[in-house]
């Protein structure tokens, strides 16, 4: 079997992997069906032993399949879950293994699409994997080092993603010289690079000097989705909610959780329960606590989460939208309107677009010098994260990237460039 180079684009929410073809060429492989995306996710089978990723995963969950779905594993990189194990019905495995289980899936099925074998890998990963900490954030591309080994990599190498989308842009879209700024918004992280880009320098094999800055923020889609459950959602499970004692409330933590992808099932464990059971007896709401322990003691806490993003991703282009909560009380409708959204989530598209503004400033330039900016990851549908971008650009053109494949093809472009 032929070996050959990949571009490895494993992301909070969504991830790709990329080919160079025998003949120099790339592609994105197809991961899922005609998928080039594949969802970062992992569902235990509690009944068949067995393990799916992607939308095979969350079919499995939402069609009350028993197991445990793992979502947005990604985001265990740069905290002390990686280092740590969870608990699978009669059974332990690590944050490491579940990542190096989908992983190692995602590398197979694009071996077998190719009938190659990918020994050669750059992996993107974001501007910073914990912000303000260099020691945190080496340990987590060291960690994603040591997993891309595990699974069979030899020889592997990192690339920064937004860095990876200026390459793809430059392909496809560059034809003089130009002063570009790439924003990644994805669901984990947000990331920016201020780049020289041209047809001139497409081709060298040292680019550190077009790199006038990179910066970013974990920020991410899941975090816009935690927002926006805790603004809509959990007010409806009690969050908020007075105790029959003054001036207390029903403590936040448990809702926080439910409402944060990486860590919804620490709320499904007995002693959560338990605690809950005692919040609802010195509740002044219990008939609204009651809805938190069904969603608990059922674990339907993927399935809000997943009506959450859903509603998130329609009022991209929609006004309004309804949640679905019938899972939680059959009588129970929510209707969440885009202004709602985005007042929930105000601070987070404030503190991205304030981001950009400090990688302005670390590559000396004012936003008049920046012709082009380049918008790719799937929170620049997001309406007021993208219009607090271009409100920092307005004389730049906004070019639009492929929200989901432009990192993957520029990791494996370098991919091409470095390893042949």
């Amino acid at each position: 079997m032929a070996v050959a180079s990949c571009g490895l684009d494993f992301g909070t929410s969504n991830t790709t992997l990329g080919a160079v073809e025998a003949d120099g060429q790339i592609a994105l492989a197809a991961l899922e069906g005609d998928h080039t995306t594949l969802p970062s996710a992992v569902f235990f089978n509690f009944e068949d032993g067995g393990a799916a990723v992607g939308r095979a995963a969350l079919t499995s969950y939402v069609a009350g399949t028993e197991g445990r779905l793992m979502r947005s594993i990604k985001s265990a990189l740069g905290t002390a879950l990686i280092n740590e194990e969870t608990a699978l019905q009669r059974s332990r495995i690590s944050f490491r293994g579940i990542i190096a289980r989908f992983l190692a899936e995602t590398k197979q099925r694009a071996e077998r699409q190719g009938a190659v074998s990918f020994e050669r890998v750059v992996h993107g990963r974001p501007v910073h994997f914990v912000d303000g900490n260099p020691d945190g954030d080496a340990a987590a591309e060291q960690a994603l080092r040591e997993i891309a080994h595990t699974i069979g990599f030899r020889e592997i190498s990192f690339q920064y993603e937004p860095i990876a989308a200026a390459l793809d842009y430059e392909q496809r879209h560059v034809t003089a010289e130009e002063i570009a700024l790439v924003a990644d918004i994805g669901g984990g992280t947000s990331d920016f690079s201020i780049v020289r880009l041209g047809p001139a320098r497409r081709e060298r094999s040292d680019r550190g000097d077009d790199i006038l800055a990179n910066d970013g923020v974990r920020i991410g889609g899941t975090d816009f989705d935690r927002d926006l459950s805790l603004a809509t959602v959990m007010p409806l499970l009690g969050y908020n909610s007075p105790m029959l004692r003054p001036n207390l409330m029903a403590p936040g933590r448990y809702f926080s959780d439910l409402a944060t992808w990486s860590l919804i099932n620490f709320a499904y464990s007995p002693r959560i329960r338990a605690e809950v059971r005692q919040v609802r007896r010195e509740s002044a709401r219990p008939e609204l606590i009651d809805r938190l322990l069904t969603v608990i003691e059922h674990r339907q806490g993927h399935q809000l989460a997943i009506e959450v993003e859903r509603a998130k991703v329609t009022l991209s282009d929609r006004l309004e939208t309804t949640l679905d909560l019938a899972a939680v009380d059959p009588d129970l409708v929510a209707t969440v309107a885009r202004a709602e959204l985005e007042q929930a989530t105000a601070s987070l598209a404030q503190r991205i677009a304030e981001r950009l503004r400090r990688c302005l400033h670390q590559a000396g330039l004012a936003p008049g010098d920046i012709d082009a900016v380049f918008l790719t990851g799937g929170s620049t549908l997001l309406p007021h994260v993208r219009r607090d971008l271009l409100r920092e650009l307005p004389e730049a053109r906004v070019v639009d990237g492929d929200k989901f494949g432009s990192v993957g093809l520029g990791l494996t472009l370098e991919a091409r460039r470095r390893y042949g």
